[in-house]
């Protein structure tokens, strides 16, 4: 555990247990308070945090500690030696991928009123508007649901994950009061249902493939934000179905350990970088840990995170009327079915 990871989780007090959990046996902490706590499951792949109570959730690292990561693992965009699986490609779960994404941005919090200063959500509104149906994301289209646990290639059986073109639906504003200043994982969810019942997504299949973008202000954050990860996606039950949600912090606060001119970028690269990496893990892996992961439990854009040079590094990609920074994304038919990190597809 870094020095960094060591001073947040002392800032908490907390006693944990271990519980197995996840694709491959990975361990993650489960405390025996309603505390958020931090787990570090000791895997090049994705941390689980863990409220008691609450489903895992699947982190975006920062900067940072996606390097020292893929550096333990000698350079390698996948599991170890003596992972669980013989490939280095993404395998289905038995879970759920997103047929026909519909994705909100929910604002949430007073304390985004007159409180925007790097334009987050414009930044964000523009790019998911222009985000379906690009080449950039299309390589989501490979991965299915319906088939056997342990499918590499689709192959046309089963349904796609889907990629269309009119997959933003709408920015949802919750400004009518202050969100919590440090939400846990259960507020987090609870703003998911609240905003599926703003919308009107009030059943089980209106949610299908629904994910909500839980947008927090500049300074309103949860635990955690900026040290050990830039982003994490997740899911609730409630009475309206499965509602898959993503907790995306103002990025810009954590500067270059989220993004800010990475690769040369521009000092908010951090932001369509991070959220291009949360709506494609959605899309493929909607109820973690159900959908397309590899045998670290890493999903495909967590093999792909902080590339700075080579093959699938971030760079800036044309969509239909703006350029946004955005890194790549695994694609297990790239390389003649090897796999590798790829812009387009």
């Amino acid at each position: 555990m870094d020095s960094k990871l060591f001073t947040v989780l002392s800032s908490i007090a907390i006693s944990m247990i271990l519980i197995t959990m996840g694709t491959g046996g990975a361990f993650a902490a489960q405390p025996t308070t309603p505390t958020l706590g931090f787990g570090d499951v000791n895997t090049p792949g994705s941390v689980r945090y863990i409220e008691k109570g609450q489903p895992p959730i699947i982190i975006h690292f920062t900067v940072e500690q996606a390097k020292s990561r893929r550096e333990a693992r000698g350079g390698q965009h996948g599991p170890p030696g003596g992972g669980s699986t013989k490939t280095n490609n993404l395998l289905f779960n038995g879970g759920n991928v997103e047929t026909a994404p519909k994705v909100y941005l929910v604002i949430w919090g007073s304390q985004w009123i007159n409180n925007d200063p790097s334009g987050e959500e414009a930044i964000l509104t523009a790019f998911l508007n222009q985000v379906g149906g690009s080449s950039w994301l299309n390589s989501v289209s490979q991965y299915c649901q319906g088939v056997n646990k342990g499918t590499e290639f689709c192959n046309g059986s089963g349904t796609a994950a889907g990629n269309p073109t009119d997959m933003f639906m709408q920015v949802v504003y919750d400004t009518g009061s202050r969100a919590p200043k440090r939400p846990k994982q259960s507020d987090l969810a609870a703003e998911a249902v609240h905003a599926a019942e703003l919308v009107g997504n009030t059943s089980a299949g209106s949610n299908d493939s629904a994910q909500y973008i839980i947008a927090t202000a500049s300074g309103n954050s949860a635990s955690g934000f900026g040290v050990q990860y830039c982003a994490w996606h997740s899911y609730t039950s409630s009475n309206y179905g499965n509602i898959a949600y993503t907790n995306l912090p103002y990025i810009t606060d954590a500067g270059a350990g989220c993004g800010a001119n990475f690769n040369g970028l521009g000092p908010n690269a951090g932001i369509t970088i991070v959220e291009g990496h949360e709506l494609a893990e959605t899309i493929t892996d909607q109820f973690p840990s159900g959908g397309w992961l590899d045998g670290s439990g890493a999903e495909n854009g967590d093999k792909c995170a902080w590339i700075s040079s080579g093959q699938g590094a971030s760079t800036d990609v044309a969509f239909s009327t703006d350029t946004f920074p955005v890194q790549s994304l695994w694609s297990n038919a790239f390389n003649s079915g090897s796999g590798g990190c790829v812009m387009s597809y």
